[in-house]
């Protein structure tokens, strides 16, 4: 029996993106002993998955840029200023579009 999954009822409006980020990896351990918290390295880019887009961003003319990301696109992205928020027990980005830096392919 295949397993279910639960469709959020949320919808990013503009050029905005939800992202479930990736497990945290946490503090490091280096080989001599030294343990390096994760507040060390806070320009890291962290990895997650698009959840749900955004229609686009309107251009001076009025019409709609379409976007460059997808539902189920792994992304890469810097850690935002913002808190996730928590729906269902799971933690969520919203993001514009910009703060994207890479997509996997």
């Amino acid at each position: 029996m295949a397993q279910k999954t639960k469709k959020l009822s949320l919808k990013p409006l503009g050029d905005r993106v939800l992202v479930k980020p990736s497990e945290k990896e946490g503090e490091k351990k280096l080989a001599s002993g030294i343990i390096i918290p994760e507040t060390v390295d806070k320009e890291k880019l962290m990895a997650g998955t698009v959840v749900a887009v955004g229609p686009g961003k309107r251009s001076e003319t009025g019409e709609r840029v379409p976007m460059e990301v997808k539902v189920g696109d792994a992304v890469m992205f810097k850690k935002p200023w913002d808190e996730p928020f928590t729906l269902n027990g799971e933690k969520y980005f919203v993001l514009s579009e910009s703060d994207i830096s890479l997509i996997q392919q």
